[in-house]
């Protein structure tokens, strides 16, 4: 029996919708030589993470193994595939990174915005041509999805061929970007697969997908048929529908205006990689506020309800020179993501106060998903007939049943969390190890660990408000006067009716009073005594507990 073995390795994006990270590895245990499939973001949320910025894979075991990695494969410009590029790419030592024209022009700037040399992002053309990293063979298979030049990757290696399908869906009229060739997906399965690992977002939806082009004709009647000003909103990445808008304006009679720097900048990177030859001339905000309001359409940023993007500074009043009035048509052409309803919900009442009627997709008229259903998955299987399904990309109901789905189908399969290493060189995949696999936060400039605490005391102080005790002792060991507290987050009265900094600090001296010549010549003493005084009295005045930092000064 060989003692090399092919492992799969996520430290992002399976048990979760997002942050994709995905490692290969062939070689002895221990000894493998490794690649990287994508290495994305996740955005954090108030309830969780206040204050952080964006949320990056724990690549604390590849840092440990960076000796090991041959190199980089970005499947697709996806925030979530892509995004943390810049910002962890010297950590895994400074790997060659691969890309298609679109995805690699857009990696490059990642690169320069972070002090990265963007020339070690390498330009791949699609197969047939294959790159060498170590012991694997790659090729860029080109595939449909909500983003151009996206691509499956094939990994040929000496234990089989790995077929990595990243985001697809199955769409053979995409309006930009290739359409899906079920032809070149079943040569790519003739010399026998010996995995898929499979995008699993849509294993829920029974129904076959729908293409890119069945939007446009009612697109272009909800507009031709609105009063006023037009505005829609979708990701700023889905350069397709961004066409397919501004296709319909222009037929409605409209200028069209851009805005938000994320979508003028991915149309600037789709016309600079010729993947956007025929996109309509648009208007500058400026230019586009001098015009009649039943003559504009926008399309603009913030289709998650993102505070800071152009959907949100409309909502809230003029933004740009340009404001909405009512009798306004807004357009969500987008499905609102798990986790932002509560963003989008507040931008919608925030246009409604205005009188703006606003659509979303609840008709299903106005979006199609980048993503597969469950029979566009099955004909994947099919296609491929690999010998094991490991599904990814999906929160874990959805791998759980993306998993039944194959092994119904005759297909052996395994549920691969992140950390759960996976050995899949036999007939069956099998757990080889887990690896420690959590989340990196990026909090201001600095990167930290989920379980640094430094969240977890911003919740605290969040939930509970915060008190600052200070206490001064001299020369002789005795108190200075009295300890004085300093309140945050905490309401000024209490139960007894009395301000609670004074309520606070008559404890704090009561405290001070009573302790003796020991208890006042050790700090960790006093510390724990003037925090518990804070949080007892402070419960029985506001019922809060908050968190306590105590300074003593020591003269001399």
């Amino acid at each position: 029996m060989s003692a090399e073995r092919l492992i799969y390795l996520p430290l992002g994006g399976a048990g979760e919708v997002g942050m994709n990270a995905y490692v290969f590895g062939y070689g002895p245990k221990g000894a493998e030589r490794l690649i990287l499939v994508d290495l994305g973001v996740t955005f954090p949320d108030m309830d969780s993470t206040p204050g952080v910025d964006l949320i990056f894979p724990d690549v604390a075991w590849l840092e440990a193994n960076a000796d090991r990695l041959e190199a980089v494969f970005i499947t697709h410009a996806h925030e979530d595939h892509v995004g943390a590029l810049g910002h962890l790419w010297r950590r895994i030592g400074g790997p060659t990174v691969h890309a298609r024209a679109f995805t690699g022009h857009l990696a490059r700037l990642k690169m320069e915005e972070h002090g990265q040399d963007p020339a070690k992002v390498k330009i791949a053309q699609p197969m047939p041509e294959m790159i060498e990293a170590g012991p694997f063979r790659v090729g860029f298979l080109p595939v449909s999805h909500s983003i151009p030049e996206s691509a499956s990757l094939v990994i040929d290696t000496p234990a089989g061929r790995v077929v990595h399908t990243a985001d697809f869906k199955i769409d053979v009229t995409p309006v930009v970007g290739e359409a899906f060739d079920a032809a070149a997906w079943q040569e790519v399965a003739k010399p026998g697969v010996q995995a898929l690992i499979c995008d699993s977002t849509n294993v829920f939806v029974h129904r076959p997908g729908r293409s890119e082009a069945t939007l446009s004709s009612e697109i272009e009647a909800l507009v031709e048929g609105a009063g006023g000003m037009v505005v829609a909103t979708t990701f700023a990445s889905n350069v397709a529908r961004l066409k397919t808008l501004a296709e319909a304006g222009v037929r409605a009679g409209r200028s069209i205006c851009l805005m938000g720097r994320a979508m003028r900048r991915m149309v600037e990177a789709a016309v600079e990689t010729g993947v956007l030859t025929d996109f309509p001339s648009t208007v500058s905000p400026e230019d586009a506020a001098g015009l009649p309001r039943e003559n504009l359409m926008l399309i603009v940023t913030g289709s998650q309800g993102e505070r800071r993007a152009a959907s949100a500074q409309l909502a809230r009043g003029k933004y740009q020179g340009i404001e909405l009035k009512s009798g306004d048509t807004f357009l969500f052409s987008s499905k609102t993501i798990p986790g932002n309803e509560r963003g989008v919900l507040r931008v919608v009442n925030q246009l409604s106060e205005i009188g703006v009627d606003v659509i979303d997709d609840s008709t299903d008229r106005y979006h199609v998903s980048g993503h597969a259903n469950r029979p566009d998955l099955e004909r994947m299987h099919d296609l491929v007939k690999p010998r094991m399904v490991i599904p990814m990309h999906g929160e874990h109901r959805m791998l759980r049943e993306h998993v039944k789905l194959a092994k119904s189908r005759g297909y052996e399969a395994a549920i691969a969390v992140n950390g759960t290493m996976l050995d899949l060189t036999g007939e069956t995949p099998k757990v080889a190890e887990h690896i420690e696999a959590g989340r990196t936060y990026l909090d201001g400039a600095v990167q930290i660990g989920a379980l640094d605490g430094v969240v977890r005391d911003r919740i605290r102080m969040a939930l509970n408000g915060h008190a600052l005790v200070t206490l001064i002792i001299d020369e002789d060991g005795d108190t200075l006067g009295d300890p004085w507290c300093e309140l945050m987050g905490l309401p000024e009265t209490g139960r007894s009716r009395a301000p609670l900094t004074d309520v606070i600090e008559e404890d704090l001296a009561q405290f001070v009073g009573r302790a003796g010549r020991k208890v006042l010549a050790d700090d960790d003493k006093l510390e724990d005594g003037l925090r518990r005084i804070v949080r007892n009295t402070s419960v029985n005045e506001v019922g809060k507990k908050p968190e306590v930092t105590v300074v003593i000064s020591r003269l001399g």
